[in-house]
């Protein structure tokens, strides 16, 4: 059976990218591969801590080498593409050369500001082969002369519905009068706690953060929620089936997505959702999403208003569109395509 190690910085948490590479490891499985995950911190099954975001060290090549000597093929989870850890970027790219890998973009240095300055990422090499999230992110690497292939994040489209009644009472929601409205991120500057915050407010609505605050953005988040004039919670759930079921209402409101899970979990479990304008998002819309712009909150109130049938058709609408084009199957079928380009087995 072929091997396939999975490398990040961290694995095993809620952050998007590991949400991701979870599914890919599960996909890749189904494909015939064994998998094995590599990361600087988190849950993974051989930890590097010199791989890890903000490592005062990076880690000594031959670690890396050792960890990835039994592998076919790296599967490189966002730690190629930006320089969260650039000393180990440099590592891990010294001992992939020559060597079969995928590098999965989620985001890419010159899409963060504070990153736009560096060039050094994504390293290329021509056993290896580049997928982004989103169409732009590829466009963006032909640009500097990388090709690459688009592979929409997988969502199990068929997930069962959580309890919503337990959450509610569990987080001192009121079963049905309160108006709750989940914010499934971490508190990140891109994530424009800010404007969530305004749109709650416009509502009458509670607010829930469920990621803690990272990259230094703590003091301005308490400094924000201090101020804010609806209710306010915080921590997140073992399963995302219950928040999304404790929720009348998703946001995702950042300035900036590599693509923007939360929305698409909204429409598989069947919730209505206010999403910014972004690249990533209007690349979302264009499959045939419908989501509500954060100054829509007239028509939010009359959605939350409606009565059925006409409430429905729209959750209706796009959970069939996330059942489409975003299924596990669908990433499936493009992942093993990509492999056997490669010459690699995908057994179905």
């Amino acid at each position: 059976m072929p091997a396939c190690a999975v490398v990040s910085f961290r694995l095993g948490g809620n952050d998007g990218v590991s949400v991701v590479a979870a599914r890919w490891r599960r996909i890749l499985e189904r494909l015939g591969w064994h998998v094995f995950t590599v990361a600087g911190e988190g849950a993974a099954d051989r930890i590097i801590p010199g791989l890890g975001i903000g490592a005062p060290l990076p880690p000594a090549s031959g670690r890396v080498e050792e960890a990835l000597a039994d592998a076919d093929l790296a599967l490189v989870e966002n730690l190629c593409s930006l320089p969260l850890n650039l000393p180990a970027s440099r590592v891990v790219a010294a001992a992939l050369a020559g060597r079969q890998a995928i590098l999965h973009h989620h985001d890419l240095p010159w899409q963060r500001e504070r990153f736009a300055h560096l060039t050094e990422l994504p390293p290329h090499d021509e056993r290896w082969r580049h997928v982004t999230i989103n169409s732009f992110s590829a466009r963006q690497l032909a640009e500097r002369g990388i090709a690459a292939s688009v592979i929409y994040n997988p969502f199990d489209v068929d997930a069962l519905p959580g309890n919503r009644l337990r959450t509610r009472q569990g987080r001192g929601v009121a079963p049905a009068a309160e108006l709750l409205a989940v914010h499934p991120v971490r508190a990140i500057a891109r994530k424009n706690v800010p404007l969530a915050l305004e749109v709650c407010e416009t509502l009458g609505a509670t607010y829930w953060l469920t990621g803690p605050a990272e990259e230094g953005y703590g003091p301005a988040l308490e400094a924000v929620l201090d101020r804010a004039t609806c209710r306010v919670l915080r921590g997140t759930l073992a399963n995302d089936a219950d928040l999304y079921a404790a929720a009348d209402l998703v946001l995702l409101t950042s300035t900036q997505e590599g693509f923007g899970n939360p929305p698409v979990e909204a429409a598989i479990w069947r919730k209505p959702a206010v999403v910014s304008n972004n690249p990533a998002s209007e690349e979302l819309r264009a499959l045939g999403f419908r989501w509500f712009y954060p100054h829509e909150t007239d028509g939010i109130r009359n959605h939350l208003a409606a009565q059925e049938p006409e409430a429905q058709e729209m959750l209706d609408h796009n959970q069939s569109v996330a059942k489409q084009h975003l299924s596990m199957e669908a990433a499936c079928r493009q992942l093993a395509h990509l492999l056997n380009e490669m010459g690699l087995p995908a057994n179905r």
